[in-house]
């Protein structure tokens, strides 16, 4: 399994994690094997790691082949239909948080909401069940690609010509959910599987995950009491200001958050400098986020103008749609996606 380790302390942190929470050293990704089968003698509950799923038949329908990862609240392996095969992706929610009340009505939330989304740049939910241990989960098609954030580890800045159609695609998924009146809330590299695919621009098609901080704008009062649970809702890199002031949501905070990801994207480092991800975040309240070619001088004049435009501090100041950034990034660009992604 995948986990992150901090190279200068030593500590170990689960996904999404990406500074160390004790230096503010930048986590690097390691191999760790499957979790005991059963709690060593004086672990407490919050300790109890999920016992290994692999070789289990779900419900009677998924047969576990092996795990894939963690992130925070869950566990994800990979399975297969025990009728036709098809390979499919299990998210499983942790221990500690299935026997929460308020955590499994997330989940459940989660499942809901992410049904409603059909669209090729967007992973859906199939399904939600319950294990024979009462562990939540949910069955997700299983997308064989790598995230964006393993990409950008391997390769560096990446290419305008490689760049743009990503997050045109990204831009495209998006505005389905937000046409649902869904926001995604945590949008960020790791949350962006390529899929390679013939024909697609670059080669890859981009399919925005994890809806699990997926919010309703017409949320109501009991979504309000769900975020009160001690679940930080959001990673603190890639939150819009209206985030982190716990103010009301819609599609420009993650217009906001594609932003910071498209710097990070084309430059290697985040807008809002830090040593710590906290000290990043309070940059952004406090101070203007880089100019994208004080970081990359041969990066277009244009790019640089329609990422400080999603930086912008105040919503109104943003885009208004998905669909302005996409078309603002295609007139950067000359792939002549935005056409045939928005049907223009």
């Amino acid at each position: 399994m995948k986990n992150r380790r901090c190279p200068r302390c030593h500590a170990y942190f689960a996904a999404p994690a990406r500074f160390c929470s004790r230096d503010g050293t930048p986590l690097v990704e390691v191999d760790l094997p499957e979790p005991p089968a059963a709690p060593e003698q004086g672990s407490s509950p919050a300790d109890v790691p999920a016992p290994s799923l692999t070789g289990q038949v779900l419900d009677q329908r998924y047969r576990v082949v092996k795990r894939l990862g963690e992130g925070g609240m869950s566990y994800v392996y990979l399975a297969e239909e025990v009728e036709g095969g098809r390979s499919v992706a299990v998210k499983i929610l942790t221990p500690r948080l299935s026997r929460d009340p308020g955590s499994t009505e997330r989940l459940k939330r989660e499942a809901s909401i992410a049904m409603r989304l059909q669209h090729p740049n967007v992973c859906p939910i199939l399904r939600v069940g319950q294990t024979a241990d009462g562990l939540l989960y949910l069955v997700m098609p299983y997308l064989a690609g790598e995230p964006l954030s393993e990409l950008e580890a391997r390769s560096g800045p990446l290419p305008v010509g490689t760049g743009i159609p990503l997050l045109i695609q990204v831009c495209s998924g998006l505005q389905h959910a937000h046409e649902l009146q869904i926001v995604h809330r945590d949008l960020k590299p790791e949350n962006v599987m390529l899929v390679p695919e013939p024909g697609a621009p670059g080669g890859h098609r981009a399919v925005v995950m994890d809806f699990g901080l997926a919010k309703e704008r017409r949320a109501g009062a009991e979504l309000v009491k769900l975020t009160a649970t001690g679940i930080v809702l959001g990673t603190p890199e890639f939150m819009s200001p209206e985030q982190i002031r716990g103010k009301p949501l819609d599609g420009r905070s993650d217009i906001y958050a594609l932003g910071v990801l498209a710097f990070e994207m084309f430059t290697g480092q985040l807008p809002f400098p830090g040593k710590t991800a906290q000290e990043a975040m309070l940059a952004r309240l406090k101070s203007e986020p880089l100019r994208l070619r004080q970081v990359r001088p041969d990066l277009p004049a244009k790019l640089e103008a329609v990422i400080a435009r999603t930086l912008q501090p105040h919503p109104e100041d943003r885009y208004a749609s998905m669909n302005e950034l996409a078309a603002a990034l295609q007139s950067v660009g000359t792939t002549g996606m935005f056409s045939r992604l928005f049907g223009r």
